[in-house]
């Protein structure tokens, strides 16, 4: 089998997989490189800008240009959510002095309060238990993104890449933080992942048509609700499975699932 075409790094480790490198002006890819570009069937990772480039002009790319018309963008992720009528904790966006005044009147402290964009990792997101805290936020973004405080302490990871999970885990909370990202002190948990769980992961992803994604989902009160999708999401969970990430995104190419 021929070798596959990537621009990002994501699969530099894989056999059958040629890295050509991100170029912001893509006159500055050799001809040769230009060439294989051009006369691939799909491009691997080729980023946000490649990808609305690609999909312009009628080329395959993975992850989907749908996917990453997501990426790290809270707000776009919620309206889509709410448009298919995705489980989603109850949240609200709001933009400027006079909109972000109005949070009080909209939400109970203590709520969920993130940097919209960008933000990943944990960072950006912030627990705000009173008119202090909210002040304090609000200095810091144009655009508040405010979301309803579930009362958890763990949350799981559904990873779909293709079609289908390739894996799930827990994620627990370090003792007195209410974040569960593992860049923030949570671990990993590989008790079984609920099935209603991976039947919403597998909802979410497909309705969203998102082939490469973490989504979070925690429960509440016997619900589950999907609390983000991660395009960027962490190796720790599958360094924890014992699962050679690079191995498998070579199985998967191999066998043409993505």
């Amino acid at each position: 089998m021929a070798k596959k075409i990537a621009l990002e790094a994501r699969l530099k480790n894989c056999k059958n997989v040629i890295t050509l490198g991100v170029r912001p002006n893509f006159s500055a890819y050799s001809p040769r490189d230009a060439e294989l570009i051009r006369k691939a069937e799909k491009i691997y990772y080729p980023t946000t800008f490649y990808a609305d480039l690609f999909d312009a002009a009628g080329k395959k790319t993975f992850p989907s240009y749908h996917t990453y018309k997501c990426v790290q963008d809270k707000i776009r992720q919620t309206a889509l959510f709410n448009l298919l009528e995705i489980q989603h904790p109850r949240t609200r966006v709001f933009y400027g002095n006079r909109q972000k005044n109005s949070i009080p009147d909209h939400f109970q402290f203590p709520f969920i309060a993130k940097i919209p964009r960008g933000s990943a990792m944990g960072r950006g997101v912030y627990l705000i238990q009173n008119r202090d805290d909210l002040s304090a936020f609000c200095d810091l973004t144009t655009t508040a993104y405010i979301q309803e405080y579930l009362p958890i302490d763990r949350d799981m990871r559904v990873v779909v890449v293709g079609n289908k999970i390739v894996h799930a885990y827990w994620r627990i909370a370090a003792p007195g933080e209410f974040r569960t990202n593992i860049a923030a002190g949570g671990t990993v948990c590989l008790d079984p992942v609920p099935q209603k769980a991976l039947n919403l992961a597998l909802h979410t992803a497909s309705a969203c048509q998102w082939d490469d994604v973490g989504i979070d989902i925690c429960e509440n009160d016997g619900k589950f609700y999907v609390i983000e999708a991660n395009m960027k999401y962490g190796k720790e969970g599958f360094r924890k499975a014992g699962i050679n990430y690079i191995q498998m995104m070579e199985h998967l190419i191999e066998n043409g699932e993505i």
